[in-house]
């Protein structure tokens, strides 16, 4: 539970001054009274179901590999997840198999990979659920992945896997709350602002310096996920009309027919785009 500290409401802070102008002169002045505000936040269920399936996608094929069991001759059933569920640009152009936007999310190409997608999901996932909740929580993570699937699709054209597009949308999105909360939560949203872009800028230039890294994925779900993100934020506010005041949980007026909108805009420009080809 995040708590704010906010000044006391109009009506009580002019009563303080009307104390301290009708005291005698060697009074001590009334204090200025500060309140520590809860700011509501949900329980994240959805982040450890993507992360359990993120994990399970990973390790049943892994451990039936290890004893033996093949699908067929010397394919091994992490291969078959592989060939079927990786985003494969042919297939998606020519095969009209667009499923593999979604089933790439979910695949990753070695333990280093899932771990550190895993790790970040954790991090990063688990308190974007808290703000956003679960529903609009795991629309920014598909329509994000969706984001990051779409730029791999129309500018790498090899094969790629991994959930680090809807990672990279998750840093957007959280970007997008903390820059919108900035007159509630003050020093903390611009401390949080500034960490988090620290961290985008600093993968992506990583991801800019190892070959096999698509960072194609990475900004094109950093990016959708800040404009989902936008639209989707809780717009917090303070409520005086009470005392102590509360925190007043708000949204964008069109938040999900925006949203709506973006998701068939992707699913538009997935349908249109000619992909480039391995050669």
């Amino acid at each position: 539970m995040w708590m704010v500290l906010v000044k006391n409401d109009d009506e009580y802070q002019q009563m303080l001054r009307n104390l301290d102008a009708a005291r005698e002169p060697d009074e001590p002045a009334a204090p200025q009274e500060t309140l520590r505000l809860r700011i509501p936040v949900f329980v994240p269920w959805v982040a450890r179901v993507l992360l359990a399936i993120n994990i399970a996608v990973f390790a049943v094929p892994w451990i039936l590999d290890s004893i033996g069991i093949r699908v067929a001759g010397n394919v091994t059933i992490y291969e078959v997840l592989l060939i079927w569920g990786a985003k494969e640009n042919a297939a998606i152009f020519a095969g009209g198999q667009y499923y593999r936007f979604l089933t790439a999310m979910f695949l990753h190409g070695g333990l280093a990979h899932l771990f550190f997608n895993a790790f970040a999901l954790y991090s990063l996932g688990f308190e974007t659920e808290r703000i956003f909740g679960s529903q609009r929580f795991l629309a920014l993570y598909l329509i994000a992945g969706l984001g990051g699937g779409l730029a791999s699709y129309g500018f790498n054209a090899n094969p790629s896997v991994g959930a680090s597009g809807a990672i990279f949308g998750l840093v957007g999105a959280l970007s997008a709350f903390y820059y919108t909360a900035r007159p509630v939560l003050g020093g903390i949203a611009r401390q949080q602002l500034g960490s988090l872009m620290f961290v985008a800028l600093i993968n992506l230039a990583f991801g800019f310096t190892v070959r096999y890294i698509d960072n194609n994925a990475h900004i094109g779900g950093l990016l959708t996920g800040a404009l989902a993100g936008w639209l989707l934020a809780p717009r917090f506010a303070i409520d005086t009309r009470c005392y102590p005041p509360a925190v007043a949980r708000l949204s964008f007026r069109f938040a999900w027919p925006a949203t709506l909108a973006l998701l068939a805009l992707l699913v538009f420009l997935a349908m249109i785009i000619t992909p480039p080809l391995p050669i």
